[in-house]
């Protein structure tokens, strides 16, 4: 489907056919219109560009990987930037404009409208892994004494300039948050009935610098559809929704994921050969460091391997199953510390959990290896040694590794 709708875009571009080319993209979601425009080389993307509105400019953009946002941003100047800028929603905004260098965002910042451009600057001030940057501040916050006649006008003239007009928003006289409203109870309530009558005055919210995991594990909890950010006087800075949210989800679970397999998370399949391999090759360095130092161990023992050659066959089922215990141990780790669940200051029993499990399932397995090792070889230490070995393994096997897992995804817990 993308190759076929990358060349029949690209076929277009070429014939320089607008009509075409607008009833494609007006066809297509922009996501998979920014998808098949990833093989354009910069000038088949320009000669796009110049084909191409400031409003079907802005949709792609917003939907296009970082890669090629700054290849299409690359290709622009500043006023058409701005042009299309003004299509796009704040947040979107702040995150191109953090690609850029500082000279460039300056200019284009001083070309925007003054409000616009405070707005952008703020965002700009906050990280891009913290709720204040990731939110937007198009949303709709109304006084709590508002009848619902007067809330349903300022919905009609704030509504369509807004992300999300679902959730309203209740402030008090100084601007505080105090509550939120469904649109559905709005529209179904009398006209002289008060915004403050029947709003919810158990609102969540998170502050600015609140990390955009955790603000997706609250949203999570909750099954909230947006979630205000507010400052430290309880004033709205803007909104998280949740499409911003599901991003976050995608993009921690990424990270975690390739971190786990020493793999930088912004790499993906069809980087250039030489990113993959500075990327990548100092991890396969260390691995290899830590395979040298446990075959040096292993030939601190030649001679009594030499003499007991039964150990030879024995020693990768023992490594092997310390390797298969650790992999439960990560993929049960990985999911608590995904859903929020483990918090190594105060949850020591799970370590000692993994200690407990070593045990029982070094026990059982240890005496399984053994008993056959000793009818093998006709050995009654072997299968003891190899016992006590099994079970020494899998408790250092899922001790170890959850300590370290916990060190590398919660270090502000330790």
């Amino acid at each position: 489907m993308d190759m076929e709708l990358n060349e029949m875009i690209l076929n277009a571009v070429e014939n320089k056919n607008v009509a075409e080319l607008k009833e494609l993209v007006g066809d297509h979601y922009p996501v998979d219109v920014a998808t098949a425009l990833f093989e354009f080389e910069d000038e088949e993307l320009a000669a796009l560009l110049n084909l191409l509105e400031a409003k079907e400019i802005a949709a792609i953009i917003e939907e296009a990987e970082e890669e090629l946002q700054q290849g299409m941003i690359g290709l622009l100047d500043s006023k058409k930037i701005v042009k299309f800028f003004a299509y796009m929603s704040p947040d979107d905004i702040a995150d191109i404009l953090g690609t850029l260098g500082v000279g460039q965002r300056k200019e284009i910042l001083g070309m925007m409208k003054k409000s616009d451009s405070n707005e952008i600057q703020m965002l700009l001030g906050y990280g891009p892994d913290t709720a204040g940057g990731i939110m937007t501040t198009k949303y709709i916050a109304l006084k709590s004494g508002l009848s619902m006649k007067d809330v349903l006008q300022e919905i009609r003239r704030i509504g369509p300039k807004t992300e999300i007009i679902e959730t309203i928003f209740v402030v008090d006289k100084s601007n505080e948050l105090i509550g939120s409203a469904d649109l559905r109870d709005i529209l179904a309530s009398a006209e002289d009935v008060s915004l403050e009558e029947i709003m919810n005055d158990n609102v969540l919210s998170v502050r600015p610098e609140t990390d955009q995991e955790e603000v997706s594990l609250i949203v999570s909890k909750y099954d909230l559809k947006v979630i205000p950010v507010v400052n430290r006087r309880n004033v709205i800075l803007g909104i998280i929704t949740i499409d911003d949210i599901i991003d976050v989800i995608v993009e921690e679970q990424t990270e975690d994921l390739l971190m786990l397999s020493g793999v930088s998370k912004d790499e993906k399949v069809g980087n250039k050969i030489s990113t993959s391999v500075v990327r990548r090759l100092p991890w396969l360095v260390i691995n290899l460091m830590t395979a040298f130092l446990a075959s040096f161990t292993v030939g601190m023992f030649e001679d009594v391997i030499i003499q007991v050659v039964a150990l030879a066959a024995a020693m990768p089922i023992v490594t092997g199953m310390g390797g298969n215990a650790g992999s439960q141990t990560l993929s049960v780790v990985i999911r608590s510390i995904a859903l929020g669940e483990v918090d190594i200051k105060n949850d020591w029993k799970y370590v000692f959990n993994e200690v407990g499990l070593g045990l029982i399932n070094g026990s059982v397995t240890g005496l399984i290896t053994g008993i056959i090792l000793y009818f093998r070889y006709d050995n009654f230490f072997l299968g003891l040694i190899i016992l006590i070995a099994m079970i020494g393994n899998l408790i250092i096997a899922g001790f170890f590794l959850f300590l370290s897992l916990a060190k590398m995804f919660l270090p502000h817990l330790l």
